[in-house]
Protein backbone atom coordinates (compact mmCIF):
# COMPACT_ATOMS: atom_id res chain seq x y z
CA UNK A 1 0.00 0.00 0.00
CA UNK A 2 3.11 2.22 -0.55
CA UNK A 3 5.25 3.89 -3.41
CA UNK A 4 8.32 2.14 -3.34
CA UNK A 5 10.12 3.55 -5.96
CA UNK A 6 10.80 7.46 -5.52
CA UNK A 7 10.75 10.34 -8.37
CA UNK A 8 14.11 11.24 -9.48
CA UNK A 9 14.47 13.88 -7.78
CA UNK A 10 14.16 12.57 -4.46
CA UNK A 11 17.61 12.37 -2.75
CA UNK A 12 18.20 8.86 -1.02
CA UNK A 13 17.78 9.88 2.41
CA UNK A 14 14.00 11.25 1.54
CA UNK A 15 13.08 7.75 0.75
CA UNK A 16 11.40 6.48 3.68
CA UNK A 17 9.13 9.31 3.42
CA UNK A 18 8.07 8.55 0.73
CA UNK A 19 7.53 4.78 1.36
CA UNK A 20 5.08 6.25 3.80
CA UNK A 21 2.58 7.59 1.11
CA UNK A 22 -0.31 5.79 1.02
CA UNK A 23 -1.87 3.92 -2.02
CA UNK A 24 -5.29 4.44 -1.49
CA UNK A 25 -6.72 2.80 -4.32
CA UNK A 26 -4.94 -0.38 -3.86
CA UNK A 27 -6.44 -0.31 0.42
CA UNK A 28 -9.49 0.28 -1.12
CA UNK A 29 -9.22 -2.65 -2.89
CA UNK A 30 -7.95 -4.89 0.36
CA UNK A 31 -10.88 -3.93 1.98
CA UNK A 32 -13.43 -4.91 -0.74
CA UNK A 33 -11.49 -8.35 -1.07
CA UNK A 34 -12.06 -8.60 3.24
CA UNK A 35 -15.53 -7.81 2.32
CA UNK A 36 -16.06 -10.53 -0.45
CA UNK A 37 -14.17 -13.00 1.76
CA UNK A 38 -16.75 -12.00 4.42
CA UNK A 39 -19.87 -13.04 2.44
CA UNK A 40 -18.10 -16.18 2.12
CA UNK A 41 -18.63 -16.69 5.81
CA UNK A 42 -21.74 -15.43 5.77
CA UNK A 43 -23.15 -17.57 3.06
CA UNK A 44 -21.35 -20.82 3.87
CA UNK A 45 -19.08 -20.71 0.80
CA UNK A 46 -19.68 -18.69 -2.50
CA UNK A 47 -22.54 -16.22 -2.12
CA UNK A 48 -25.41 -16.92 -4.97
CA UNK A 49 -24.90 -14.64 -8.16
CA UNK A 50 -27.69 -12.67 -7.37
CA UNK A 51 -27.18 -11.67 -3.64
CA UNK A 52 -30.14 -9.45 -3.79
CA UNK A 53 -32.77 -12.33 -4.92
CA UNK A 54 -35.40 -12.24 -2.39
CA UNK A 55 -33.97 -9.67 -0.66
CA UNK A 56 -34.93 -6.62 -3.16
CA UNK A 57 -38.70 -6.05 -2.41
CA UNK A 58 -37.35 -4.95 1.36
CA UNK A 59 -34.62 -3.54 0.04
CA UNK A 60 -37.21 -0.69 -1.97
CA UNK A 61 -39.67 -0.73 0.89
CA UNK A 62 -35.92 0.35 3.31
CA UNK A 63 -35.70 3.16 1.02
CA UNK A 64 -39.00 4.18 1.32
CA UNK A 65 -38.83 4.45 5.32
CA UNK A 66 -35.41 6.44 5.29
CA UNK A 67 -36.90 8.58 2.66
CA UNK A 68 -39.92 9.52 4.51
CA UNK A 69 -37.86 12.89 5.77
CA UNK A 70 -35.91 15.10 3.37
CA UNK A 71 -32.28 15.15 3.61
CA UNK A 72 -29.74 17.58 2.17
CA UNK A 73 -27.83 15.14 -0.30
CA UNK A 74 -31.36 14.61 -2.21
CA UNK A 75 -32.17 18.16 -2.09
CA UNK A 76 -28.73 19.36 -3.72
CA UNK A 77 -28.49 17.03 -6.31
CA UNK A 78 -31.72 17.96 -7.50
CA UNK A 79 -31.12 21.95 -7.69
CA UNK A 80 -27.68 21.25 -9.65
CA UNK A 81 -29.87 19.57 -12.62
CA UNK A 82 -30.87 20.95 -16.08
CA UNK A 83 -34.68 19.56 -16.93
CA UNK A 84 -32.84 19.34 -20.05
CA UNK A 85 -30.07 17.17 -18.90
CA UNK A 86 -29.35 13.58 -18.66
CA UNK A 87 -28.13 11.08 -15.69
CA UNK A 88 -26.69 7.79 -15.13
CA UNK A 89 -27.21 6.19 -11.71
CA UNK A 90 -25.06 3.08 -11.28
CA UNK A 91 -26.15 0.52 -8.87
CA UNK A 92 -29.54 2.07 -9.16
CA UNK A 93 -30.90 -0.78 -6.99
CA UNK A 94 -34.87 -0.56 -6.61
CA UNK A 95 -34.82 2.49 -8.68
CA UNK A 96 -35.31 5.18 -5.80
CA UNK A 97 -32.57 7.45 -7.21
CA UNK A 98 -33.89 6.96 -10.98
CA UNK A 99 -38.33 8.09 -9.75
CA UNK A 100 -36.82 10.44 -8.47
CA UNK A 101 -34.16 12.07 -10.89
CA UNK A 102 -36.99 11.37 -13.95
CA UNK A 103 -39.00 13.86 -13.19
CA UNK A 104 -36.31 16.40 -12.98
CA UNK A 105 -34.32 15.64 -16.16
CA UNK A 106 -35.01 14.28 -19.69
CA UNK A 107 -33.70 10.78 -19.41
CA UNK A 108 -32.43 8.65 -16.68
CA UNK A 109 -29.95 5.56 -17.52
CA UNK A 110 -30.49 2.96 -15.05
CA UNK A 111 -27.25 0.60 -14.40
CA UNK A 112 -28.11 -2.39 -12.26
CA UNK A 113 -26.36 -5.64 -12.26
CA UNK A 114 -29.23 -7.45 -10.21
CA UNK A 115 -31.93 -9.22 -12.07
CA UNK A 116 -34.01 -9.23 -8.67
CA UNK A 117 -33.42 -5.47 -8.28
CA UNK A 118 -34.46 -4.61 -11.96
CA UNK A 119 -37.41 -6.69 -11.29
CA UNK A 120 -38.95 -4.43 -8.25
CA UNK A 121 -37.19 -1.52 -10.18
CA UNK A 122 -39.75 -2.07 -13.60
CA UNK A 123 -42.83 -2.65 -11.33
CA UNK A 124 -41.67 0.66 -9.21
CA UNK A 125 -41.20 2.49 -12.29
CA UNK A 126 -44.37 1.18 -13.94
CA UNK A 127 -46.84 1.93 -10.49
CA UNK A 128 -45.54 5.57 -11.10
CA UNK A 129 -46.03 5.61 -14.77
CA UNK A 130 -42.78 7.08 -15.21
CA UNK A 131 -41.55 6.41 -18.78
CA UNK A 132 -38.04 8.36 -19.47
CA UNK A 133 -36.10 6.06 -17.56
CA UNK A 134 -34.25 3.38 -19.68
CA UNK A 135 -32.18 0.18 -17.72
CA UNK A 136 -29.05 -1.29 -18.59
CA UNK A 137 -28.54 -4.68 -16.91
CA UNK A 138 -24.61 -4.83 -15.96
CA UNK A 139 -22.11 -4.43 -13.49
CA UNK A 140 -20.42 -0.48 -14.04
CA UNK A 141 -17.55 0.26 -15.48
CA UNK A 142 -18.44 -2.88 -17.77
CA UNK A 143 -20.92 -1.43 -18.68
CA UNK A 144 -21.27 0.46 -22.12
CA UNK A 145 -23.16 3.28 -22.37
CA UNK A 146 -23.99 7.04 -24.08
CA UNK A 147 -22.05 10.24 -22.46
CA UNK A 148 -24.78 11.37 -20.11
CA UNK A 149 -24.49 15.07 -18.27
CA UNK A 150 -24.75 13.38 -14.94
CA UNK A 151 -23.80 10.66 -13.38
CA UNK A 152 -24.59 9.63 -9.79
CA UNK A 153 -23.72 6.42 -8.01
CA UNK A 154 -25.15 5.94 -3.94
CA UNK A 155 -23.55 3.70 -2.10
CA UNK A 156 -22.94 1.02 -4.96
CA UNK A 157 -19.35 1.56 -5.55
CA UNK A 158 -18.49 -0.82 -2.14
CA UNK A 159 -17.85 -4.22 -4.64
CA UNK A 160 -15.38 -2.32 -7.09
CA UNK A 161 -11.94 -3.42 -6.82
CA UNK A 162 -10.47 -1.00 -8.69
CA UNK A 163 -11.99 2.21 -7.58
CA UNK A 164 -10.16 4.37 -9.92
CA UNK A 165 -11.29 2.81 -12.86
CA UNK A 166 -14.85 2.95 -11.80
CA UNK A 167 -14.29 6.94 -11.28
CA UNK A 168 -12.66 7.53 -14.32
CA UNK A 169 -15.24 5.83 -16.37
CA UNK A 170 -17.28 7.84 -14.59
CA UNK A 171 -15.59 10.91 -15.73
CA UNK A 172 -15.66 9.43 -19.83
CA UNK A 173 -19.14 8.79 -19.44
CA UNK A 174 -20.19 12.69 -18.00
CA UNK A 175 -20.50 15.64 -19.93
CA UNK A 176 -21.38 17.88 -16.54
CA UNK A 177 -21.27 17.10 -13.05
CA UNK A 178 -20.53 13.48 -10.54
CA UNK A 179 -21.93 12.29 -7.71
CA UNK A 180 -20.85 9.91 -5.12
CA UNK A 181 -22.64 8.60 -1.62
CA UNK A 182 -20.41 6.87 0.10
CA UNK A 183 -20.61 5.76 4.05
CA UNK A 184 -19.00 7.61 6.14
CA UNK A 185 -18.09 6.14 9.66
CA UNK A 186 -16.52 7.73 12.53
CA UNK A 187 -13.13 6.86 13.18
CA UNK A 188 -13.49 6.04 16.78
CA UNK A 189 -16.84 3.69 16.01
CA UNK A 190 -16.13 0.32 17.37
CA UNK A 191 -15.40 -1.29 13.97
CA UNK A 192 -12.97 1.30 13.30
CA UNK A 193 -11.60 0.24 17.03
CA UNK A 194 -11.08 -2.96 16.48
CA UNK A 195 -9.34 -2.67 12.64
CA UNK A 196 -6.87 -0.40 14.06
CA UNK A 197 -6.03 -2.74 16.74
CA UNK A 198 -6.11 -5.93 13.89
CA UNK A 199 -4.67 -3.86 11.33
CA UNK A 200 -2.78 -0.99 12.67
CA UNK A 201 -5.67 1.60 10.64
CA UNK A 202 -9.48 1.80 11.58
CA UNK A 203 -10.69 1.96 8.24
CA UNK A 204 -12.60 -0.70 8.58
CA UNK A 205 -14.12 -0.62 5.23
CA UNK A 206 -14.58 1.55 1.74
CA UNK A 207 -15.82 4.11 2.44
CA UNK A 208 -15.83 7.94 1.99
CA UNK A 209 -12.46 8.68 3.40
CA UNK A 210 -10.35 6.21 1.59
CA UNK A 211 -12.39 6.88 -1.82
CA UNK A 212 -12.05 11.17 -0.90
CA UNK A 213 -8.28 10.11 -1.46
CA UNK A 214 -8.19 7.88 -4.52
CA UNK A 215 -9.77 11.06 -6.29
CA UNK A 216 -7.12 13.25 -4.84
CA UNK A 217 -4.30 10.67 -6.07
CA UNK A 218 -6.12 10.83 -9.56
CA UNK A 219 -6.08 14.45 -9.37
CA UNK A 220 -10.00 15.07 -8.74
CA UNK A 221 -10.35 17.98 -6.17
CA UNK A 222 -13.85 17.34 -5.44
CA UNK A 223 -16.43 19.05 -2.80
CA UNK A 224 -18.00 17.44 -0.20
CA UNK A 225 -21.60 17.55 1.41
CA UNK A 226 -22.13 15.50 4.76
CA UNK A 227 -25.37 14.38 5.02
CA UNK A 228 -27.81 16.30 7.46
CA UNK A 229 -29.73 13.33 8.72
CA UNK A 230 -26.79 12.66 11.34
CA UNK A 231 -25.45 8.96 12.03
CA UNK A 232 -27.49 6.16 10.86
CA UNK A 233 -30.28 3.95 13.08
CA UNK A 234 -27.03 1.75 15.45
CA UNK A 235 -27.17 -1.61 14.98
CA UNK A 236 -28.78 -4.04 17.96
CA UNK A 237 -27.49 -7.66 18.60
CA UNK A 238 -29.38 -10.23 21.02
CA UNK A 239 -26.72 -10.67 22.45
CA UNK A 240 -23.05 -10.34 22.98
CA UNK A 241 -22.25 -13.60 21.08
CA UNK A 242 -24.24 -12.67 18.59
CA UNK A 243 -22.23 -9.11 18.48
CA UNK A 244 -18.87 -11.07 18.43
CA UNK A 245 -20.51 -13.52 15.49
CA UNK A 246 -20.96 -10.35 13.54
CA UNK A 247 -17.80 -8.50 14.49
CA UNK A 248 -15.69 -11.81 13.43
CA UNK A 249 -17.76 -12.13 9.99
CA UNK A 250 -17.57 -8.25 9.34
CA UNK A 251 -13.56 -8.51 9.96
CA UNK A 252 -13.21 -11.70 8.01
CA UNK A 253 -11.29 -13.41 10.60
CA UNK A 254 -10.92 -17.20 10.50
CA UNK A 255 -12.31 -19.80 12.81
CA UNK A 256 -8.65 -19.55 15.51
CA UNK A 257 -10.70 -17.62 17.74
CA UNK A 258 -7.61 -15.78 17.83
CA UNK A 259 -8.66 -12.43 18.66
CA UNK A 260 -12.02 -13.60 20.28
CA UNK A 261 -10.66 -12.43 23.74
CA UNK A 262 -10.04 -8.83 22.05
CA UNK A 263 -13.26 -8.48 20.74
CA UNK A 264 -15.22 -9.42 23.73
CA UNK A 265 -13.25 -7.47 26.06
CA UNK A 266 -14.63 -4.55 23.22
CA UNK A 267 -17.83 -5.56 22.87
CA UNK A 268 -18.73 -5.41 26.92
CA UNK A 269 -17.11 -2.12 27.24
CA UNK A 270 -18.58 -0.28 24.04
CA UNK A 271 -22.29 -1.60 23.40
CA UNK A 272 -25.26 -0.59 25.58
CA UNK A 273 -27.91 -2.89 26.82
CA UNK A 274 -31.32 -1.15 26.16
CA UNK A 275 -34.91 -2.36 26.00
CA UNK A 276 -33.56 -6.21 26.18
CA UNK A 277 -31.09 -5.53 23.16
CA UNK A 278 -27.36 -4.83 22.91
CA UNK A 279 -26.94 -1.49 20.99
CA UNK A 280 -23.85 -0.64 19.46
CA UNK A 281 -22.83 3.49 19.11
CA UNK A 282 -23.95 5.25 16.24
CA UNK A 283 -20.91 5.24 13.96
CA UNK A 284 -21.89 6.19 10.50
CA UNK A 285 -22.88 8.74 8.13
CA UNK A 286 -23.94 9.48 4.56
CA UNK A 287 -21.13 11.85 2.30
CA UNK A 288 -21.83 13.15 -0.94
CA UNK A 289 -18.75 14.24 -3.31
CA UNK A 290 -19.22 15.85 -6.29
CA UNK A 291 -17.44 17.32 -9.05
CA UNK A 292 -17.11 18.84 -12.45
CA UNK A 293 -16.48 15.88 -15.05
CA UNK A 294 -14.86 19.01 -17.09
CA UNK A 295 -12.70 20.68 -14.69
Amino acid sequence: MTSRLPPANISSQDTSIMEKITDWNLLWRELVEIKSHSRKIKWGGEPPEDLWAERAFHFREGVKRRWARPDSSREFILSQLDPNGTVLDIGAGTGAWSALLSSRVKHVTAIEPSASMIEVMRESLAAENISNVSIVKGEWPDVSVEPHDYSLCSHAMYAALDLKAFVRQMVDRTRRMCFLLLRAPSIDGVRAEAALHLWGQPLDSPNFSIAYNVLLQAGIYANVLMENTGLWKPRTSASLEEALADMRRFLALDDSGEHDEYLMDLLRLRLAWKEGRYVWPPEVRSALVYWNAGA
